[in-house]
């Protein structure tokens, strides 16, 4: 088991096709999703290899050790509790799904972090278009929650893995105080007046990180940002403002979103011969060796991982500033 997230991570996806993968795994049952790229493997879970915390969050289990690594290890059923709801789930023992309790050992944000769940069924490729976002109606749930997705009959929830440490974590700062963005005095004013020129869009579809990220950029001087909740709405907006004659100059964007994602956001902008003028950075909890490859593939002009704030202000200075000189 510990060999299938490696093995399905051989079978390369072309990049900026709007398609990935999900594996399929249980709580209570009920179905959810996880982006094999977040998935470093999978192991069976013991309680002879968890090392207790006191004091810790009521969801961590506590710490494993794994390869040498100390791992801390969040019970994923707990934390969701009661957002878990009843509807389609897979019977136990039927259909040959097995609800053995395993751990998802999880890389993102250069971080490593183990989930507890009840049972893996298998992996499969979609296409975000087949994702969608959490209805407004489940407005309390959505930071938790990517999307759902429907496969043969059964509706799958895509959990929002950083979402769920930055709550136990505290991480979620990073997002939120502009004192990360590290000014000059001397030239605050002049670097304000320069972005205050710069027309920028922002596709991420989470609703915190899309609010932290557009007060830090109001604050740093970028008062014509815009922001989208998918690679979809931003590519629909870029469309238009080619229309109006005014294309942003830069766009920044995440990777994992629905409807369309940030690769084939990029491609999409670098393929055309208008467009491609337009810088586009990559700013995703995803970037690894591996991704870095894929942004290079689609044409993306850089990209930096989540969560340092302050580090897509400078990038965006960086294009934006090189652009007006």
């Amino acid at each position: 088991m510990s060999g299938l997230a490696q093995e399905q991570k051989g079978i390369l996806l072309e990049a900026g096709t709007n398609e990935f993968e999900i594996l399929e795994y249980y709580l209570f049952g009920q179905s959810f999703g996880i982006n094999v790229h977040k998935l470093r493997e999978i192991v069976p879970y013991s309680e002879d290899v968890l090392t207790k915390l006191p004091e810790s969050h009521p969801s961590m289990l506590g710490t494993v050790l794994l390869r040498g690594d100390t791992i801390p290890l969040i019970n994923l059923a707990q934390h969701l509790g009661k957002e878990i709801a009843h509807g389609k789930t897979a019977a136990n023992g039927e259909d040959g799904v097995s609800l053995r309790p395993v751990i998802l050992v999880c890389e993102f944000n250069e971080e490593v972090v183990a989930f507890l769940v009840h049972g893996v069924d298998q992996i499969h490729r979609l296409s975000w278009s087949q994702v969608k976002p959490m209805d407004q109606f489940f407005d309390t749930y959505r930071p938790r929650f990517t999307g759902t997705v429907t496969v043969a009959q059964r509706d799958i929830l895509i959990v929002d893995m950083e979402h769920i440490t930055y709550e136990i974590f505290g991480d979620g700062e990073h997002y939120e105080d502009s004192r990360t963005v590290d000014e000059d005095s001397s030239t605050s004013m002049e670097k304000k007046q320069t972005r205050a020129e710069v027309k920028l869009f922002f596709a991420e579809d989470s609703a915190i990180i899309r609010q932290g990220i557009m007060r830090v950029l109001n604050q740093a001087g970028y008062v014509r940002s815009e922001c989208f909740g998918d690679g979809l709405a931003c590519w629909n907006a870029i469309l238009q403002a080619r229309e109006e004659g005014e294309l942003p100059m830069l766009v920044v964007s995440d990777i994992e979103m629905p409807e369309m994602d940030g690769l084939a956001l990029c491609r999409r902008i670098k393929e055309d011969a208008v467009l491609r003028q337009i810088k586009v950075v990559m700013y995703s909890s995803l970037i690894n060796e591996s991704m870095a490859c894929k942004c290079d593939e689609v044409g993306a002009d850089d990209y930096t991982s989540k969560p340092d704030v302050a580090k897509v202000v400078n990038l965006v200075d960086k294009y934006c500033f090189a652009n007006s000189e």
